[in-house]
């Protein structure tokens, strides 16, 4: 894929599966053209970048890739330096953990670099837990945040799952959040017990994944059930 136009070399923004699905049942084949044409890598985890490649591409040679990490244990003076590849006439790949790089993911770093650096950025097509879990909510998909993380400390997640239902009561707007899997249970507790009954609560749970559930009830009608969501990658959106 490179560019015979320039010099410089292009960032592509790959997406990854969701979870142990085959890549090519929810990846298109655009994925695997690029794979094969790409040696220089900025991953989130090197170990899971390298088989989630061997298995789109399994006659891929793996020490002939060129691989960095880009998590919160990178020291943010080395990441313009990842981009060195491509300012040397190579493209570049980005790798999440999980879905689509820099949506909830530190590869937005990267990006806004390429972008300074006069980089071309291609994101290709794949599977992002956010869109996929509005598109199924029957929720408002015309008007809608995403708001990350909310805050662990008990006194500040009710103020903020309170202000998050404000929103979207004053403005029609799903408000969308996540949690460490770890913590999902915990997160879903305190939605029902905080909300209002007749806030409309979705809970998107292992999207793409055999055991995937998606299923939006009112608050009121949650707090009749006891989900098991923990370790499972979840996706919360409320609309008031």
């Amino acid at each position: 894929m490179k560019d015979k136009e320039t010099t410089t070399g292009k960032l592509y923004l790959i997406p990854t599966t969701l979870g142990e699905t085959e890549p090519l049942e929810v990846l298109p084949i655009s994925i695997k053209q690029a794979i094969e044409t790409i040696d220089h890598y900025i991953v989130e985890n090197e170990k899971s970048a390298r088989q989630f490649i061997k298995k789109i591409l399994p006659r891929k040679s793996q020490p002939d890739l060129h691989i960095e990490q880009l998590n919160k244990f990178t020291e943010p003076d080395r990441i313009p330096s990842f981009l060195d590849p491509c300012l040397n006439g190579h493209n570049i790949g980005v790798l999440s953990e999980a879905g689509c790089p820099g949506v909830a993911d530190p590869g937005a770093d990267v990006v806004r670099l390429a972008h300074e650096k006069g980089i071309q950025v291609v994101p290709l097509v794949g599977p992002s837990s956010i869109l996929l879990a509005l598109m199924a909510s029957g929720l408002n998909g015309q008007n809608f945040a995403f708001n990350g993380y909310l805050p662990i400390e008990a006194s500040e997640r009710k103020r903020s799952l309170k202000m998050l239902e404000r929103l979207s009561k004053e403005k029609n707007q799903t408000q969308l959040f996540i949690e460490t899997p770890y913590r999902n249970d915990k997160l879903f507790q305190d939605v029902t017990r905080h909300l209002a009954p007749d806030t409309r609560f979705c809970l998107a749970v292992d999207i793409t994944l055999p055991t995937e559930s998606i299923r939006t009830q009112t608050i009121g009608e949650w707090r009749n059930e006891s989900p098991d969501l923990h370790k499972r990658p979840a996706i919360f959106l409320i609309l008031a």
